[in-house]
């Protein structure tokens, strides 16, 4: 019934995996359901769960075998929330955990650790052609005429939210003007949004989409374009002054783990990925780590006003300031539509 219901859920990319790819024998196998945004793919896929498998091999004998699913963000929650069996979600933002929370899948308890439930560190910067004919430097640039922006649809992905939640909050944030005048963040936002030439369903499509020479400009996290580089296929891009520290949360699905009988290596593996060997992988894979202490292989420094969601008011906040139904985003896209339509 399980293996039924995975196949009628799993909207995107399905994988499955084991150590060494052999049949273990009966009784010497776990087996752990991770249900993730696309973002962080390669990063488990090709690193985290072949070094867990060795990992959980080495300690217990037995073999770990994964079944892996890979979405938007948005989408992703919604599919756990209807029943796709994940024993660990991992998501874009903790909106979206919220969403297993609220059904009741996840504990409310989720953040409530050393790491407040975030496994991932990124920023949101910008992609742009070589040479940079449009001379891109901060987000003001991408508000200026003729320039075409590729971000995702924050209806569907957890990076397109926060792409709009850093061009808004560095405009709200900015020294001199600012949290006083809200109303001017909120038409620069607009002047970004009457720019933005696509708009899909997940960061990893608008990533696509850029390199197949869509647009000028590219809103994204660093490690996706940091994962281009490692993979031979460079995207130029500039750290703004001011940006937005991405905090990608990652928890275990409560619900299920415990209808599975797999909690102790649902939570071995969970406690692998923030250790300090984890977070060595996921930096191989364009990720900053959440330990300061830890290496950080990106190469860049941090911007000087990096700013956090907590600047913001948290996700709760944002959340009707931005997407509600009268939230900054939803009305400008609202009234760039009408335009287009008239």
């Amino acid at each position: 019934m399980r293996s039924k219901l995975l196949l009628a859920l799993l909207p995107a990319t399905l994988l499955l995996a084991a150590a060494g790819c052999a049949p273990a024998p009966a009784g010497q196998a776990d087996t752990i359901t991770i249900g993730a945004y696309s973002v962080v793919r390669e990063a488990f896929h090709d690193g985290l769960l072949p070094a867990f498998a060795a990992h959980w091999k080495a300690k217990t004998s037995r073999e770990v075998r994964f079944v892996e699913s890979y979405n938007a963000s948005g989408a992703q929650a919604r599919a756990i929330r209807a029943g796709l069996d994940a024993d660990l979600a991992v998501l874009s933002h903790e909106d979206d955990m919220d969403v297993l929370a609220k059904a009741g899948l996840i504990c409310a308890s989720w953040k409530d650790g050393p790491n407040k439930g975030v496994l991932t560190h990124s920023l949101v910067v910008i992609g742009y052609r070589d040479g940079n004919p449009r001379g891109i430097k901060d987000w003001a640039d991408l508000a200026k005429p003729g320039v075409g922006v590729l971000y995702p649809d924050p209806k569907t992905s957890g990076g397109a939210r926060w792409n709009i939640n850093a061009i808004f909050g560095a405009a709200l944030l900015a020294p001199g003007g600012g949290k006083q005048d809200p109303d001017g963040a909120w038409r620069f936002l607009a002047s970004v949004q009457a720019n933005v030439v696509n708009m899909d369903a997940s960061g990893r499509q608008s990533v696509a989409n850029f390199e197949r020479g869509t647009g000028d400009a590219l809103v994204t996290y660093e490690n996706e374009i940091l994962l281009r580089l490692k993979e031979g296929r460079e995207i130029p891009y500039v750290i703004p002054p001011a940006t937005l520290l991405i905090e990608g949360p990652a928890a275990i699905v409560d619900a299920n783990v415990d209808k599975h009988g797999n909690r102790a290596v649902a939570e071995a593996l969970l406690a692998f990925l923030t250790s300090p060997e984890g977070q060595r992988i996921l930096s191989e894979y364009g990720f900053r780590p959440i330990d300061p202490k830890l290496p950080d292989a990106t190469g860049r420094p941090l911007p000087p006003r990096l700013f956090t969601m907590k600047d913001l008011g948290g996700w709760e906040g944002v959340r009707d300031a931005l997407y509600g139904p009268k939230g900054a985003w939803t009305t400008s896209f609202a009234d760039l539509r009408r335009g287009k339509a008239r």
